[in-house]
């Protein structure tokens, strides 16, 4: 009989009943959950390396999530599902723009929280697959490298989310092609497409500005109106 580690969550939220909750519907599911009721000791917590993904709620006192969020991203790419309140789109915008993996307003069913958060979990643990050779994906002087998770752009490495990787790599992989919201919104975060939902064009927004690429004229990524992304070799620095 295998013997499978269970996966450790975090869950950061000053709602102690909520946060039990979340932590009586996971565990029989084979989740090790530790839970945290501030943003000082959740930070501390999520820095550690040992969760697969973090729960962080928007709305604490002292040290709210954002704040958490834009401090544990200088060092940690774990993945961060967000809870925010319903109705506070300005929260969501915000938290994916820093770095937040996905979000859930505080309305949500156990089986969304259950489908995020394999999503979550699920990208990140791709990252640590490693095939025969190491698969390369390139366009002019922007490289990919799914084993690694390394991406380089002019010979410097680039940071990039869990989520912002996996955008990247699946229009590299589309490279010359359009790639519909829908499709890359089911691509990277295995769930249906949602006309009301931007947030992918706000990670897009994020991944362009990690790699210094102009929306109004991109060396890499361009918007086709009312259609997608298409990623293209950038033209030499040279070129008119």
């Amino acid at each position: 009989m295998e013997n499978h580690s269970p996966s450790k969550i975090l869950v950061v939220d000053d709602d102690r009943r909520l946060a039990g909750l979340i932590r009586d519907y996971l565990t029989p599911l084979g989740y090790e959950v530790e839970l945290r009721h501030d943003g000082i000791s959740g930070l501390e917590a999520a820095r550690s390396g040992i969760h697969q993904a973090v729960i962080l709620d928007v709305m604490m006192p002292g040290m709210d999530g954002i704040a958490v969020l834009r401090e544990l991203r200088k060092d940690s790419d774990v993945p961060v599902l967000m809870l925010t309140a319903l109705g506070e789109e300005a929260d969501r915008i915000v938290g994916l723009e820093i770095g937040a993996d996905d979000y859930l307003p505080k309305t949500f069913s156990t089986r969304e929280l259950l489908a995020r958060l394999r999503a979550v979990t699920r990208r990140a643990g791709r990252r640590s697959e490693a095939g025969d050779e190491p698969r390369l994906w390139m366009a002019g002087p922007l490289s990919l490298c799914e084993e690694t998770h390394v991406v380089v752009l002019d010979g410097e490495a680039v940071d990039l989310t869990a989520l912002e990787f996996s955008i990247l790599a699946e229009l590299l992989k589309s490279k010359g092609r359009v790639k519909t919201r829908e499709r890359l919104i089911e691509d990277v975060s295995d769930r249906r497409f949602d006309v009301f939902d931007r947030s992918i064009d706000v990670h897009v927004s994020s991944l362009r500005k990690k790699l210094r690429d102009d929306a109004r004229k991109p060396r890499f990524i361009r918007t086709i109106r009312g259609v997608g992304y298409l990623l293209d070799d950038p033209e030499p620095e040279d070129s008119p």
